[in-house]
């Protein structure tokens, strides 16, 4: 159907709605006074609506518009704040259903509706009535004894229906015992807001301190805009009873726009989580994605490691060549405290490295997934692998010593690692071998810890463009 065509009917179904709905109150944004958003991890968030009304007296229908399109009707709540407990909701409905002409065509089947044909050489209009019988992939009408598709005309609706709105709204039988005008405030959880933490490290030419920047993206999908909202975050896992079925509908976010904030997020302790409270107003505008200041620390103290680690099974049976240029881990870590320039807690997200090369440009090394971060805590990253340090690993000896029972054996393993460095500077390498059951090490080439429990761990030392053997032999009992 020709959309040109349809439009400025729609325009007069609006017209005729408009007189159908003039029993109710309506608000929008202009009574708006301000707005409140708080946003938690799980995509949720707690909004409120504060706006100046005048309310008849008595009962009347209130038609609260511009409310998110994927609130939680049920957790709806409105309140007067000049007049507590003079404003009683009798019953409440929520329309999200919007005005679209496919829409408004749906409502309408079975119903009559107006079809105006124009003769294209005269300019003449006919009118005649259809029904509509089916508006499913197009729109099937009977006009007399005849039915068709495809209509090359104009199609004239009655009215629009009472629960296909323009914008979501929030429909309330209220009683008001007080004032006409009372300022109230609509509070009530959404979906289709959310938020995640990403940071942006540059590591210094020597890697061991870094600069650090915190940003908040926003992301909103809930089919509203929230205009200089006070801006609230929760980090931290809330529960959330999850319905029987869940319909989701997921949206691609789009391109992000960049804001900087002058101020960084205050941070503080609510119940057991973190609240980060903006300070200043911002706009969260409808299908939008923004960022906003979190954080920033400059020379805070950063260590590298070189990590290889083995594995149990190593030591349970004769295997001979364990591996050929092993890739050795790469990891930087920091301290999240005040000493270190640090201090607040972290929320969980996505932090991205970049280190710069000779020519003073910035170049990305990794990023990794950080959880929700306590202050104190260590922050550790696993950045990728080394390209120039490799290991060669092979099992040497392995002989069963004892034990001819399911949980009484007693087996003797000797390995050689060889650790490859063709960097022109000296590396040190931290090797670690979890170990099976009670275990010893027998003999070892170089001196080691006990790391945990089922672990032992060496750091050896590989000079520039040389290599390091280790050798050791074990006992597991288990």
């Amino acid at each position: 159907m020709n959309r040109s065509l349809i439009t400025p009917f729609i325009l007069l179904a609006i017209a005729s709605s408009a007189h159908a709905q003039s029993t109710e109150q309506r608000s929008n944004l202009s009574d708006q006074q301000g707005v409140a958003v708080t946003i938690y991890n799980e995509n949720l968030a707690l909004v409120k609506d504060q706006r100046r009304l005048q309310i008849k007296p008595g009962t009347s229908s209130l038609a609260f518009r511009d409310v998110s399109a994927r609130m939680r009707p049920e957790t709806a709540l409105l309140r007067s704040t000049t007049a507590p407990g003079s404003l009683t909701v009798l019953e409440q409905n929520f329309d999200f259903d919007l005005l679209t002409p496919q829409k408004l065509l749906e409502k309408y089947v079975g119903r009559n509706v107006q079809i105006i044909r124009t003769n294209p050489a005269t300019g003449a209009e006919t009118t005649e009535q259809a029904q509509v019988l089916s508006a499913n992939n197009g729109v099937v009408l009977q006009i007399g004894s005849r039915i068709e598709t495809g209509i090359p005309g104009r199609i004239v609706y009655g009215d629009v229906p009472p629960n296909l709105r323009d914008r979501p709204t929030l429909v309330m039988a209220l009683d008001n015992t007080g004032a006409a005008q009372q300022d109230v405030e609509l509070s009530y959880l959404t979906s289709g807001l959310a938020w995640k933490a990403d940071y942006v490290v540059e590591l210094n030419a020597t890697e061991d301190k870094l600069d650090i920047s915190g940003w908040v993206t926003l992301t909103n999908t809930s089919g509203a805009t929230y205009r200089n909202a006070k801006l609230q975050l929760v980090a931290g896992d809330v529960n959330q009873v999850a319905p029987r079925m869940e319909n989701r509908v997921l949206m691609a976010a789009p391109s992000p726009t960049m804001a900087r904030a002058p101020k960084a997020m205050e941070e503080e302790s609510l119940f057991e989580y973190h609240l980060y409270t903006l300070g200043r107003p911002t706009t969260i505008a409808e299908n939008q994605t923004k960022q906003v200041s979190l954080l920033a620390a400059s020379g805070v103290p950063a260590r590298k490691e070189l990590l290889l680690r083995g594995n149990e099974y190593y030591y349970q049976s004769s295997y001979g060549d364990l591996g050929k240029k092993m890739k050795v881990a790469v990891f930087v870590e920091f301290d999240n405290k005040e000493s270190d320039h640090l201090g607040m807690p972290l929320p969980k997200g996505i932090i991205r490295v970049y280190k710069r090369d000779k020519a003073g440009n910035a170049q990305f090394i990794g990023e990794d997934r950080v959880d929700h971060t306590p202050k104190n805590e260590k922050v550790r990253l696993k950045l990728g692998d080394a390209f120039d340090v490799t290991a060669d690993k092979k099992q040497t000896d392995f002989k069963k010593v004892g034990g001819d029972g399911k949980f009484s054996n007693q087996f003797e393993s000797a390995f050689e690692l060889v650790l490859k460095n063709a960097k022109k500077e000296a590396v040190t390498v931290t090797v670690q071998e979890p170990m099976p059951g009670d275990w010893q090490v027998l003999s070892s080439s170089l001196p080691y810890t006990k790391g945990a429990s089922n672990t032992a761990v060496w750091k050896v030392q590989v000079p520039a463009e040389g290599n390091t053997t280790l050798t050791y032999r074990s006992l597991v009992r288990y």
